[in-house]
């Protein structure tokens, strides 16, 4: 198989350009533009090999744009609801002194990131033109409908649980098998992305490129939870409900039997 490294260099710029609108808002950066973003490529592979696209594949580049158009529509829709314009205040107070210099630098990490993230649904579309076999898409995309169903619900019924009783943690549904089910899910996800396309890595360097996205957007992941759990453990400590909760539900991953990510320390941001 031909790597299609022109492929990626259009992803990149792809990227880019979406992703700029995080210059406006610096959140934006890792809030809109990341969903933009993914939807965008998928569209962008879908426009590139709708001559050849099929099957699992097909399937594959819908799941890119449906998760990132979900994302989106979420994201924005909470950012417009009057009940999270205090957490927004702070985050724009937060983000107000980084300077053109350093948003630049976050703009051209995330083109990066975002670009690689998708590159596994880019090799196996390729793969497909080219005639090669992608028999890993189909246990990739199984795996991706996991993650984007756990992270859709658990986004639906924190949103609701929210609405109704604001001043409280979340701890119905899925909150009652993993305190943060959403990020639990996007990491599936991601999982089930990099799954798929294995069949389509026949360098050491895609190899690399592909396994560097997943495990950098993991960690993301993990430190994301460490930090709305620091935030949880502020705001209701006090609680012993909360107390009671935090020691019989785990923080991230169902079953396993770890409920704290205080002590762990995340390499990147």
């Amino acid at each position: 198989m031909t790597i299609p490294w022109g492929y990626l260099g259009l992803a990149f710029v792809l990227s880019l350009s979406v992703s700029a609108l995080g210059f406006k808002r610096v959140y934006y950066f890792i809030s809109l533009c990341y969903a933009g973003t993914l939807a965008a490529q998928g569209v962008l592979i879908w426009l590139t090999h709708q001559d050849t696209l099929a099957g699992g594949p097909w399937l594959l580049t819908l799941l890119l744009i449906a998760y990132g158009v979900r994302l989106g529509l979420f994201l924005w829709r909470r950012q417009r609801n009057p009940a999270y314009a205090k957490e927004l205040a702070a985050v724009e107070q937060r983000t107000a002194p980084i300077r053109n210099e350093q948003k630049a630098a976050i703009w051209l990490g995330v083109g990066v990131l975002y670009t690689l993230l998708a590159w596994p649904v880019w090799l196996v579309a390729s793969a497909q033109e080219q005639g090669q076999a992608t028999t890993s898409v189909f246990f990739g995309v199984l795996v991706m409908i996991a993650g984007l169903g756990i992270e859709s619900v658990a986004d639906w019924q924190k949103s609701s649980f929210k609405a109704a009783q604001p001043s409280r943690y979340c701890d119905i549904g899925l909150y009652q098998i993993v305190r943060f089910p959403n990020y639990f899910g996007e990491m599936v996800f991601w999982f089930g992305v990099w799954l798929a396309g294995i069949s389509a890595y026949e360098t050491v360097l895609v190899w690399i490129l592909a396994t560097t996205a997943l495990v950098y957007v993991l960690l993301l992941m993990v430190g994301a939870a460490r930090s709305l759990e620091a935030k949880q453990d502020e705001r209701y400590g006090a609680d012993p409900r909360y107390q009671d909760f935090v020691k019989a539900v785990p923080v991230l991953f169902p079953r396993l039997p770890v409920y704290t990510l205080r002590g762990i320390k995340i390499p990147i941001r």
